[in-house]
């Protein structure tokens, strides 16, 4: 995989760029710029290097159809105001595109082709229209990681007919998880929440083999609970796990890695209810289990001040009440403090975990903070991603 900062011979070239730029939007504004504003470093490292850009890329699942709604327009303004370039959004079909020299049509730097999933060639992963699409550019670049577990036209298709090269976001990307699967400084930590144990079986099996301490917070921690003879009332757990839990208790033991759950608890008798810290030994059968507990927290804080790396992948508890999101603002914190020393390096992702991370406004205190989703999970359960693959 090449780095487009390696490229020096960029002067007047059409670069064919691939962003992930699907952000939330409601009534056409955006809610949040956080994938857009990550990639403006790509952007004018090409302005800067006299390129033309074509910038391809999707917001929501429109299968194939046009959706008014889910139109790139808002977010050609937001790149407009953020860039200062002249940025146009192009809305012809593409396929009535036919060569390279539709730049000679507009006075923009910038051209944004509407939603490629307004095609469902793209989702089919159609070499014809992967092949229409390289013939608009000289280059290809890739700094969509986020959409890089897709194997769909414009991630997968287009490096075959152009050079093709990762962009500085990837390339970030990239190395951050590198530094936790592969190039790991050791004691290394995993905090890993969610509902689904089903989800993130195969992270967790593929983690326990290079990690530490796997620590179990969230509603996936109950399972982990119940499995050791605790009662956990009407908490939130995923039936028919037992022998996931066994087996990676089992595969804990032979890798000597540590599988830490909660020692203690916070309960309420519902999700908007006061929070009353627990024993194990003390769940009612009408307490739900909603966010760690003092022991547990000092436990984690332990594990975090020996460690040197640490990859944290789901809130503590039911964070969007402040009765339990303590757990999960005390990991933050005390993150956020070793960081300052350079005592580790922290990689966080995950919707919720990126959600929260915004909430305290502290995303910048962490090494890196992902926000790809299934192309994270997917490359730390270890399986090679289409759109990296292909630029290989």
């Amino acid at each position: 995989m090449r780095s487009i900062l390696k490229e020096k011979n960029l002067n007047n070239k059409i670069i064919l760029l691939r962003l992930d730029l699907n952000v939330p939007l409601e009534n056409g504004k955006i809610s949040d710029t956080t994938r857009i504003d990550k990639i403006l470093p790509t952007l004018n490292f090409l302005i800067k290097q006299k390129t033309k850009i074509i910038i391809l890329s999707h917001v929501g699942r429109p299968k194939g159809k046009i959706v008014k709604e889910l139109s790139l327009k808002p977010i050609g303004e937001d790149l407009r105001k953020k860039l200062n370039v002249r940025l146009k959004l192009i809305t012809e079909n593409i396929f009535e595109i036919k060569s390279k020299d539709f730049f000679e049509k507009f006075d923009e730097e910038i051209l944004i082709l509407e939603n490629i999933r307004f095609y469902d060639e793209e989702e089919k992963n159609d070499n014809k229209f992967a092949k229409h699409l390289a013939s608009l550019g000289d280059i290809y670049v890739n700094d969509a990681f986020s959409c890089s577990h897709r194997a769909h036209a414009s991630i997968h298709q287009i490096p075959k007919y152009l050079p093709s090269y990762s962009g500085l976001q990837l390339d970030l990307e990239v190395a951050a998880l590198n530094k936790i699967t592969n190039k790991i400084t050791k004691p290394i930590t995993c905090i890993i929440g969610g509902s689904k144990i089903s989800t993130k079986i195969n992270i967790i099996k593929n983690l326990i083999s290079k990690f530490d301490y796997i620590i179990i917070v969230g509603g996936m921690a109950n399972n982990f609970i119940e499995y050791f003879g605790n009662n956990i009332g009407k908490s939130i757990k995923e039936q028919n796990c037992y022998k996931i839990v066994d087996e990676i208790i089992s595969l804990s033991k032979k890798k000597e890695c540590k599988i830490i759950f909660p020692e203690d608890v916070i309960v309420s008798k519902n999700l908007n209810g006061s929070s009353i810290n627990k024993e194990l030994d003390q769940i009612s059968s009408d307490d739900m289990i909603l966010d760690i507990g003092p022991k547990t927290i000092k436990r984690i804080f332990d594990i975090i001040g020996v460690s040197r790396t640490i990859l944290w992948n789901g809130p503590a508890g039911y964070f969007e009440n402040p009765n339990f999101a303590n757990g999960s603002i005390k990991i933050a914190k005390k993150i956020i403090e070793n960081n300052k020393f350079d005592k580790f390096f922290s990689v966080v992702g995950g919707g919720d975990t990126v959600s929260l991370l915004n909430n305290l406004n502290v995303v910048g205190s962490f090494n890196f903070v992902s926000t790809a989703g299934g192309a994270f999970l997917e490359y730390l359960e270890g399986k090679k991603l289409p759109g990296i693959t292909a630029l290989s």
